[in-house]
């Protein structure tokens, strides 16, 4: 199995867990959030099913991403990876709109007196904590994919897996609160959270939008990638450096200067090193374009007396 195929099946594995626990936190956190009469919780349960929505459509993407290199594109379909993470920024600041709005009301209807809520239920308390271990648990697990295969779209997940921690740990403060008499805090504390989620969704989508809109990579790239062809021995000097960003995966090209008077054969020998140099020391790096020509003079600065 290659390392593209092992970082899919990780990728993967990732996202059906997400999807599987999600599933049953959206089935289990809103019902009891109607039924244990909880704003807060039945706001993460609505959280929980807008999760499940994306996570379907991240599904389909992966799939896509994993196709191989084709006629109408040769560079393969990575960039589906970032099409789906901007798909789950799309929907974290959806729900991040929808449960402020939704607990504003809420908390305007307490302070004019026509809610009904008392409070919330127990059932509704330990059921938040039970979803508070299972999100730190996918957070913790789905970072740490994300960094192991460099996926876009699951870091996108495990920072919208951490957003929930933080809606749910509100959600057990509001309804502590709640049952201690303070009703207001438990929609309010949605409200707050909301905040959170928000800024995240916005974050993932700027992220997103600079791979699809094919941004320079870090300038640590082009400063490896320069150390690395100056020292392949034949190079004379390393003139310019192209990188572009091809979903996950990196392109690159390098103008260099070589002896001009050597043969072709052994320019392309000094180009084929280069090449292979960069694919040993460069991640993800894709495919690698080498041009040389004879090395132009430098030149000398003279004092003039």
């Amino acid at each position: 199995m290659t390392t593209h195929e092992s970082n899919d099946r990780r990728n993967l594995l990732a996202v059906n867990l997400s999807l599987g626990a999600n599933l049953a936190l959206a089935a289990v956190k809103t019902t009891v959030g109607v039924v244990g009469h909880s704003p807060a919780l039945l706001a993460d349960g609505i959280n929980s099913t807008s999760d499940v929505v994306y996570l379907l459509i991240i599904r389909i993407f992966m799939s896509l991403a994993g196709k191989e290199p084709d006629r109408e594109h040769p560079f393969g379909h990575r960039q589906f990876e970032s099409i789906a993470a901007v798909v789950v920024g799309a929907f974290v600041i959806t729900t991040a709109v929808a449960i402020f709005w939704n607990a504003v009301s809420q908390v305007y209807d307490l302070f004019v007196g026509q809610s009904e809520f008392t409070g919330a239920g127990a059932l509704a308390l330990w059921v938040a904590l039970a979803g508070l271990i299972l999100k730190i648990w996918l957070t913790v697990f789905t970072g740490r994919i994300g960094r192991q295969t460099g996926s876009i779209a699951i870091s996108a997940l495990a920072r919208d897996h951490r957003n929930d921690i933080l809606t749910i740990t509100a959600a057990v403060i509001g309804i502590v609160l709640g049952r201690a008499g303070y009703l207001w805090v438990d929609p309010l504390a949605a409200a707050v959270v909301a905040f959170g989620i928000l800024y995240t969704g916005i974050e993932i989508i700027q992220e997103s939008s600079a791979d699809l809109m094919n941004v320079f990579p870090d300038k640590s790239v082009t400063e490896q990638t320069r150390r690395i062809v100056a020292d392949v021995q034949g190079v004379e000097q390393v003139e310019e450096i192209h990188i572009h960003r091809i979903g996950l995966y990196l392109l690159i090209q390098v103008t260099i200067g070589v002896d001009g008077t050597m043969t072709v054969a052994d320019g392309n020998a000094i180009a084929t090193e280069v090449e292979q140099a960069l694919h040993r020391h460069i991640e993800y790096l894709h495919r690698v374009s080498i041009h040389y020509h004879p090395s132009r003079p430098r030149r000398v600065s003279v004092d003039k007396q």
